[in-house]
This record gives structure tokens, sequence and C-alpha cells, in this order.
């Protein structure tokens, strides 16, 4: 939910970002706001107030992200976010921010985070009277001849004042004397002193003067400043110095080292011996200009001695004055030009960033910035760009801002984590550059599903299990991460409504593995599937499926079960076997299932036991009894015969079954004895038995005839009448249908209609053709490949 809520957020911001940036824009080529504030004042003064400026009201301040930005590196102005004033954040000295330029201005921009938007401004810091005129030299030698006419002006090293307009120097008084008075020139620099002498000087009666010169600047109240003239009187000089140019221009590379000579002046004067010796000095040179600059007094030759910084001065301005033995001077300008070289690298001030992104949102504002290079020309024009792999891209805004935005739309799963590397480059020789690495992750949002390592599984089990049983395990992952990546497994509702899914198998939520609910039974449920589900916690939460199919492995759990012949009866089934019958005669055939399948439903057949052994034998794959041998009048008239059925599971199981078989002459004796009377005779004297079998024979004989006779004439009245049929025995026969039917290696029941014929010699059974009204559905040819099934099995024909 929070990385809905998140992404949500990111689309107003990113449209509301789009529409103030354009605005910003817009409003940035406007005319910027000025204010104005007076040097000196206490850090935390107030300013201004820019909410009006602004249009915004107190509390849209801080959701905006309201911010001043200055160019450089100090903070000199601060913006109250609670009120909307702005305020100093340190002392604000004039003279240091702008030596003699006026108006000194501060330009700064106001920026606005949530939406983007600029504010140009400036603040003018007003000069106050906080400086005093002042003279380099305390003491002004002047060496005057004697010579000199009245009405002729000497120039006087003028005072310095920091201060600007009003505050500035402004004018200049001289003690009162009888031999100058002070003359004041206008200059593009100022204000200029000048002596003129007013009477003609005589060095035998005043060999020097000393006058007392003050400068005033225009505060109120006025400052002032004092220096001492101190003018000596000389001997006649009538040849004046002259320079061999009155300007001299050099350009100067800001790298030069200390001690570098920059230009070499030279002045000359017509005059010989002391008059014509000549010296180099400054002329109204400021402390700047005396701390970077020396002139050799002798030869005219301009020294460096401190390093040049083009972004600190770019020019001077030096006046020197080139004075012979006799004190006449004359002057010349020497133009100092800084050359710029590139030894500044672009400077980058990060305003905003944001360094956690969701994935799938298109052009995300990702930071803004502002480059700047304190060089000029090309060493100081920038060119800013980023790795050329990466989804992003830098689009240009107003005073070198920049906004790195989202190129497309980004994809965690692809790559969760950017390094971005803004590498600002200026144009200068040689090129230098700044670089600023970002890391911006991407968040996750839920738009993987989970994903099962199959779309199906097949587990096997083996009947009869534990409960609780660990059958088997799903596994599906989930390329997102966090909640969105973990998973959930359940059982979904199946298919078949008739399967019971809830008590056969449950399923770990937490690591899909499946378990057995109860015992299973193969012979009951052979195979069941269902559909496993995985969702992830995600919101909205996405899922998938697999099929789970289970096959239930048979375990040897079922012993064989004989069919035939039945278990249950309340009397045995005894078998008849003609005294006549060969070798190999077909006795029975023992019918048996086994409810498991496979190897562990192959069921064998073996004789265990046997009244008389040797006489029967067991066909072990079919269950046939069959006679061994042929019968003899010395054979017992009853057998009983255990036949064991054994399967071929691991460890087998088995299953035994009584068969009781009785020796006749023939098939129309009208009283078989019961088992109990036929186990009687067997135990009594074997002649007595013989004679008893001799009688009965006869007997049987004699009533063969008499039916045999009676039945032709009937048999051919019924052939006349009806064209034949099928007799049906009586006596013991009470019935004429045989069922045998199972649930193991028949598959469905059989009735078989068994009568006598009349015309064979060996009075065996016929098993004519099959009943079967239990096919319900089926159609005759599946009927009729049943019974040829059943015949095949048993050996009938």
């Amino acid at each position: 939910m929070e990385a809905g809520e998140g992404k949500e957020r990111f689309l107003k911001q990113r449209q509301v970002l789009i529409f103030f940036v354009l605005l910003g824009i817009a409003q940035a080529a406007s005319e910027p706001r000025r204010y104005s504030v007076a040097e000196e004042m206490e850090s935390g003064s107030f300013v201004a107030n820019l909410l009006k400026d602004l249009g915004l009201e107190v509390n849209e301040l801080a959701a905006r992200g309201a911010r001043v930005i200055s160019k450089g590196k100090k903070t000199r102005l601060h913006f109250d976010r609670q009120t909307g004033d702005l305020l100093l954040n340190e002392k604000l000295d004039r003279e240091e921010l702008c030596g003699l330029a006026e108006p000194c201005v501060l330009p700064f921009q106001v920026l606005l985070e949530n939406p983007l938007q600029f504010f140009q401004a400036e603040l003018r810091i007003r000069d106050i009277n906080d400086h005093s005129p002042v003279f380099l030299d305390k003491e002004i030698i002047l060496k005057i001849s004697e010579s000199i006419t009245p009405g002729t002006t000497f120039l006087i090293e003028r005072a310095q004042d920091l201060d600007v307009g009003s505050n500035s120097l402004q004018s200049y008084t001289v003690s009162p004397n009888s031999h100058f008075h002070l003359k004041l020139q206008d200059s593009p620099d100022g204000v200029l002193p000048q002596l003129v002498l007013d009477k003609a000087l005589d060095r035998e009666q005043q060999a020097e003067i000393r006058l007392t010169l003050t400068a005033l600047d225009g505060g109120t109240p006025p400052r002032t400043g004092t220096a001492l003239v101190h003018i000596e009187v000389l001997d006649i000089n009538d040849n004046a110095p002259e320079f061999a140019k009155r300007f001299y221009e050099v350009q100067v590379l800001e790298n030069s080292p200390i001690g570098f000579l920059v230009a070499i002046v030279s002045a000359s004067d017509l005059d010989v011996g002391t008059y014509g010796e000549i010296s180099y000095v400054f002329s109204q040179a400021s402390e700047e200009i005396r701390k970077t600059f020396q002139i050799n007094a002798k030869s005219g030759e301009l020294f460096l001695t401190q390093k040049l910084d083009f972004e600190s001065t770019q020019t001077y301005t030096l006046n020197i004055q080139a004075t012979d033995g006799g004190g006449l001077s004359g002057s010349c300008v020497v133009f100092v030009q800084v050359m710029d070289l590139n030894d500044n690298p672009p400077e980058l001030t990060m305003s905003t960033f944001i360094d956690h992104i969701p994935e799938n949102l298109q052009e995300t504002i990702i930071a803004v910035f502002r480059v700047s290079d304190p060089d000029s020309g090309d060493n100081g024009r920038m060119v800013c760009s980023i790795q050329d792999d990466l989804p992003f891209f830098l689009k240009p805004s107003v005073e070198n801002f920049y906004t790195l935005v989202t190129n497309t739309a980004l994809d965690r799963e692809t790559r969760a984590e950017y390094n971005i590397t803004i590498t600002v480059t200026d144009l200068g020789t040689p090129r230098l550059k700044t670089q600023h690495h970002l890391t911006v992750t991407v968040s996750d949002v839920n738009d993987n599903a989970p994903a099962f390592s199959q779309s199906a599984y097949t587990l096997r089990v083996r009947e009869n299990n534990s409960p609780a049983l660990h059958i088997g395990s799903v596994s599906a992952t989930d390329r997102d991460s966090g909640a969105n990546a973990q998973v959930t497994y359940s059982l979904l509702p199946p298919h078949d409504p008739q399967l019971p899914l809830a008590s056969l198998v449950s399923i770990n939520a937490a690591n899909g593995q499946l378990f057995a609910l109860r015992s299973l039974d193969f012979e009951a449920l052979r195979a069941f599937e269902f559909r496993v589900g995985a969702a992830d916690r995600g919101s909205p939460a996405l899922s998938s499926q697999a099929l789970v199919r289970v096959l239930v492995v048979d375990d040897n759990d079922n012993s064989p079960f004989v069919l035939y012949p039945p278990q249950n009866g309340s009397a045995p089934c005894t078998e008849l076997v003609p005294r006549a019958a060969e070798a190999g005669y077909l006795v029975t055939k023992v019918v048996a299932v086994d409810g498991d399948s496979g190897q562990n439903a192959w069921l064998s057949y073996q004789l265990l036991r046997a009244t008389e052994p040797g006489l029967f034998g067991v066909w072990a794959h079919n269950g046939e009894v069959r006679t061994a041998r042929p019968l003899s009048e010395r054979d017992a008239v009853q057998h009983r015969l255990l036949v064991l059925v054994k399967d071929n599971g691991e460890p087998p199981l088995s299953a035994s079954v009584t068969l009781h078989v009785l020796l006749v002459d023939g098939f129309s004796q009208p009283y078989l004895p019961l088992p109990d009377a036929a186990a009687a005779e067997a135990r009594a004297d074997p002649l007595t038995v013989y004679l008893v079998v001799a009688l009965a024979s006869v007997s049987s004989l004699f009533l063969l005839s008499v039916l045999g006779f009676v039945a032709v004439r009937l048999g051919r009245r019924s052939r006349a009448a009806s064209g034949g049929g099928c007799s049906v025995p009586e006596g013991p026969f009470a019935g004429h249908l045989v069922d045998v039917s199972g649930a193991g290696t028949l598959s469905h029941s059989y009735q078989y209609e068994v009568c006598l014929t009349g015309d064979s010699g060996t009075n065996e059974f016929k098993f004519l053709k099959p009943i079967i009204p239990n096919f319900v559905g089926e159609g005759t040819g599946r009927g009729t490949e049943e019974n040829s099934h059943f015949r095949n099995h048993f050996g009938f024909s």
C-alpha cells in the first residue's frame, strides 16, 4: 500500500514540477526584484519580507521548499520559512565585497523546490561612512627650486578613502601660509590636490616649509585625514625628467611568478650632475599596487612582488614619477592587463536531489543543480554531461541551472541502483572538469506475479501412508522485493466438487510443502489432482497457479480372494469326476482375484495337500485343477485338495481353498453322499467300500439302460416336435447357473448356463453361451469380447 501511495505522490509531484519549471523559466526572464541594506548591519538583521513578491502565504513556504541561493560558497542571506523574512546571515562589508565599485549589488535567487520555480533578485549594499581618508605617506616631501616662478603647480599625493558616493573623499585643505594655496582638480579618479606657488621662494630666507594637508569626506559628520607636507627649497634646476612614452600598456599572465619583470620605464634629463640623476617611484599608488608591484629606483624595472589573480583584479593602473637630482619630475602611466588562465575548475552546487524513486514512472526529476566557473571567456564556458548508457538526461534551465530527469520508466528487476556521474567541463586550455557522483535507488512496485518452478507437479505417495506425511513441495519465486516478493501458498478449490481435497492434503503457506492428511488407499483412490495458488503480499496482490497431480502407489495390502469355489457357502461344493477321465482331465478351476494392481495382483496357484498325492495337479498360472494320471478303480471315491493362491507382492500374500472331488462312474447317479458320509465310508474297510461300489454300479447300469431307452424314445419325439434342446439334470444339481464375479482380474459378473449333453460318452459338463443380463450401458461387442476373455482365461471351450 505504501508503494502504491508513493507512486501516486511522485506522479503528482512530477506534473507539478514540470508545470513550475516552465513557469520558472518564464519568470526568470523578467526583471529581478531589488532590495537594499546598509553595510555593517548585525547578523540576523531584517532585509525584506518576500511573501508579497513570491505571491505565497506563510504556510506554503515550508511545503514549497523555499530557499535562497547566492553565488559563491558563502551563504550571506538566510530565508526564514516560518515568517517569509529575508535576514542577514553575517555582517556585510561593502568595501570587502565590492571595493570602489558602485553600486554594490549581490545577486541571488529564490528557489521553490516543489514545484520548481525561480525568482531573480538583487541585494544592494548601501555605503556608510565607516572609513576616514588616509594618506599612505604621513609625510610628503617636495623639493622645489627657488627658481620656480609663482603660479607653478605641484601635484600632491592624494588620500585614499574606501567609502564611495557622498561618503568618499570630497575636498582638501591646507594650513594657512604665505607661499602656497591649494587648488583642487577634478579627475575620473576623484579630486586631485595641487599646491600652487603664490610667491617666489628664497632658499636663503627659508630653506624649508612645513604645511598640514587635510582630506575631508562627505559623510555626516565628515571624517578627515592629515599628512605633513615638507617642502625643501632647492637650487636652480631648469630641466625636468621626461619619459620616452607617456603611456605604457603591458599584458601579464596571472600565473606569472614573483619577481617577474613586468615592464621597464625610462626617463631622461638634459641636466648633468646631480640634476641629471633620475630616480623612479610610484606616484599616488594604492596599497594594493604597492603590495603587488615594485620598481627599481635606478633602472625603472617593474617587478611582481605577489602573484596575480584574474578573478580578483583584471587591470592595474600604475603612475610612475621620475625625479631628477634637482627635484624636477616627470610622470608616466603603466597600464597592466592581467591575462586569464584556465586555473579554476567548474563548480557544481546541488539544490535538490531525490535518491529513491519508484519504478515504472515516466520523466521523473531526480536532481536540480547549478554550475559556475569564475574564469572568463572560453575558460568560463562549460559543458555538462552524464554517462551515455544511463536512462537519464540533463535538461538545461536558466542561470546555468540543470535538471536531471529520467529518460524512460525504470525497471527495478532489471537494475535496482544507478551510479550517476555528472561531469562539468570548461572550454579552456587545458580543459578542467569537475565530477559529482550520485547514487539513485529504484524502489520496488508490485509488477511481477509469483512464478512456479514447474507448471505441473507429479507426486507419488505409497498407500497406507501415515497421516501428516510430507509428500512433496511446490516452489514459486517473485522477482519483486520486500513484501512484494513474499510468497504465500494455498490450495485452490478443486474442479471436481466430489473430491474431498480438504481432508486429503494440506499445504504449508510459508514454504509450499504438501502433506497427506490421512492414510490413502490405492484401491479406493488411485490418483487425484488439484491446483495450488501462490500469491505475493503486494498491494494489490498478484498470484499464479500450478497443477499438482498425486499418484497413489499400490502397496501389497490385499490378500488374494477366491471367487470359486465359494468360501461362504453353507455346504461345500463338490466336484464330480468320472472314473473314466483320462490324464489332463479338467476337474475344475480355482478363480481368485486380488484388489491390488501390477505385480501385487499377479496370482499363482499351488497344490499344498491332497488326499492322494500325484492324482491331481494345479496349473500355476490359471488355477485349473486337472487329473495327473488316468483314474483307476483303486482310487478313493472322495478326495480333498488344498490349493494355495499367492500374489507376487513383496512380501507376498496368499489365501487357500479346499476342493472336494468325488469320483463317480457316471453323472446319472441319483444320490451323492454328503461329504461327512463319504468321509465315514472312507474310514470303513476298503473291501466293504468296493462291494458297495460294485453293487451301486450294477444298479446304476440297469437304471441307465431303462432311462436310456425311455430317453431315446422321448428324444425322438422331442426332436420331431422342436428340433432338439439341452436337458437339465436333476437330483443334486438344483441350479443351472454358475455366477463368477469379482473386482480383481475379472471386471464384470458372468453367468453361464451348464447342461449335460445327451449324446456324450464321457458325461462331461458343457458351458454354453453366457447369459449377460448384468452388462448395463455397454454394447454387444463389449459383451462378446468379455465372454471370449472369460472362456480363454478359465480354459473353457
